[in-house]
């Protein structure tokens, strides 16, 4: 991140003044200092907020070398142009805190009230399901692999219990890394400190935990059993609370196993619809029809029209309580929706087609003279197997003809053009 040095030297003594040291002060005067102030206006004795969060603020730039030369020569104008916040990155707890260890406070009671633990990423598996799965219920157990906190050491990384602040960030976890470009010109960069990993602890070599090698964590399998209701949807959310990657001073964040519904090869969902395709004869459209339908529970569904009734092509018939179990409400279901598709012979013969006219009701139109017929241009029909193809064939046709007509537009009687050479 590059940042220019202001033309006019900014404030450079305002942290040394809410510390209440001289700018020759030494890391232990500092030192001395913040704890003193910090722990007159901590909040947990009643202490201002603001002043708390300040004193946090200007003990992390000076006790810092690299931000404290920034600060020296450049002022704080210059930590907000290369951090955005004049270097109060941190919570003034947490720096508070590494003067007490883990505890955060000296007072007693436990952690300080004020101190906001960091809270663990979630992680998310997909499951995949079947319908059958979201319409019966079932029990997936799965394995999976995630850190827990070391039980030998209680997460301390250490034998005795004990860590130390790093001396390379002092205790903040981060270092920056500066650059002179020219007069007035600096290139600042913050990073995770890699003596502490970020951590702003380290631990004595002979002092590391026999079994996680100081790492405070060691990987564990864990198995999981996931209760998929009846009714439940694709997309929808599982959540293990508290099962994911445990880390020291943090809270644990959570499984969450999102549900991926297959394709079925005959039911389709539809919220708590079920639809499925069928396909009759025109005999059966027209004098009725029976059929067996096996549902996802394996239950055989006789299905009968009513006498004298006629299915329609493209029409839809409904079934009550037989589509998904509404969730949470397993006894209640929704609708199961047949749209049925209509067959219809090729071709009749003479005798057929006199056969069905004999029975079915007279056309609505009136017949046709012969004046009437010699006047009219007949016309041939032809099968079309998809309207759709169809039309993209004569949208195609069209854009040809088209740039053949501005082809011939530039080249009148097909001559070609030829460019004069001027004199």
């Amino acid at each position: 991140m590059f940042g220019r040095g202001p033309s006019k030297k900014s404030d450079n003594t305002k942290f040394y003044e809410i510390l209440g040291v001289p700018k020759t002060a030494s890391p232990e005067d500092l030192k001395k200092a913040y704890k003193k102030a910090a722990i007159k206006n901590h909040p947990d004795k009643g202490g201002d907020p603001e002043k708390f969060k300040e004193l946090a603020q200007a003990y992390e730039v000076l006790s810092d070398p690299e931000k404290r030369e920034i600060y020296d020569q450049y002022g704080e104008d210059a930590l907000k142009e290369g951090m955005g916040n004049g270097g109060g990155g941190h919570d003034p707890f947490d720096i508070f805190s590494s003067f007490f260890g883990h505890g955060g406070s000296p007072f007693g009671g436990g952690p300080s009230r004020g101190r906001r633990q960091r809270r663990g990423e979630d992680v998310v598996h997909p499951l995949k399901v079947s319908l059958e799965d979201l319409y019966l219920g079932t029990t997936k157990k799965l394995s999976l692999k995630r850190n827990a906190l070391c039980s030998k050491c209680n997460g301390k990384g250490s034998k005795s219990g004990a860590s130390l602040t790093c001396g390379g960030c002092q205790g903040t976890g981060m270092k920056v890394t500066i650059r002179q470009l020219g007069p007035g010109m600096i290139q600042q960069m913050q990073h995770a400190c890699n003596e502490c990993k970020g951590t702003g602890e380290t631990i004595n070599d002979k002092d590391r935990c026999p079994q996680c090698k100081g790492d405070k964590v060691i990987p564990e399998k864990k198995v999981l059993e996931v209760n998929v209701e009846k009714g439940m949807q694709h997309s929808q959310k599982i959540t293990f609370e508290g099962q994911a990657d445990e880390a020291p001073d943090t809270v644990t964040g959570d499984i969450v196993f999102v549900l991926q519904q297959k394709e079925h090869p005959k039911f389709k969902r539809k919220g708590e619809d079920l639809f499925v395709e069928h396909t009759i004869s025109l005999t059966e459209a027209l004098c009725g029809f029976q059929f067996v339908l096996t549902h996802l529970d394996g239950r055989n569904l006789l299905i009968k029209s009513n006498p004298g009734e006629v299915v329609k092509p493209d029409s839809y018939k409904a079934i009550s309580d037989e589509g998904m179990p509404i969730y949470q409400r397993p006894f209640m279901k929704g609708k199961l929706y047949i749209h049925f598709t209509v067959e219809f012979p090729d071709s009749l013969s003479p005798d057929q087609t006199k056969a069905v006219e004999a029975v079915l009701p007279k056309p609505s139109t009136s017949q046709l003279s012969d004046m009437e017929i010699d006047e009219c241009e007949e016309a041939t029909l032809h099968d079309v197997n998809n309207i759709e193809d169809e039309m993209r064939r004569k949208a195609q046709a069209q854009r040809e003809a088209y740039d053949d007509d501005e082809d011939d537009d530039d080249h009148p009687g097909g001559a070609q053009r030829v460019q004069c050479a001027q004199q």
